[in-house]
């Protein structure tokens, strides 16, 4: 099995910014792409950034030039530095993960539990 934890969230204040970590433990034979998704109340869940192994990553457009993802591939942890929060970033974030947990086993997906982040003066 493979954990994911996350850490983080908060309330800041519209212009802010905050930085989301996200650890993956467990059975990890290889982590294929690590991201970060979001959920609005009353909305679906969206791809916020993603990291890919060779280190391509993916934005929604909403958040280009504002959030930054990183990873560090020695410690199995990703990060989100979010700058110039906006009310309408108000979400629970949650960490995904792409893992192959054997060398020749399936990519399999996997969850954070999500951390809130509020912005809002």
């Amino acid at each position: 099995q493979v954990q994911l934890v996350e850490s983080g969230g908060g309330l800041v204040q519209p212009g802010g910014s905050l930085r989301l970590s996200c650890r993956a433990s467990g059975s990890i034979f290889s982590i294929k792409a690590m991201g970060w998704y979001r959920q609005a109340p009353g909305k679906q869940r969206e791809l916020v950034a993603r990291i890919i192994s060779g280190d391509s990553t993916n934005y929604a457009d909403s958040v280009k030039g504002r959030f930054t993802i990183s990873r560090d591939n020695a410690n199995n942890t990703v990060y989100l530095q979010m700058n110039s929060l906006k009310p309408e970033d108000t979400a629970v974030y949650y960490c995904n993960a792409v893992v192959t947990t054997t060398a020749w086993g399936p990519n399999d997906n996997y969850w954070g539990q999500g951390t809130q982040v509020t912005v809002s003066s």
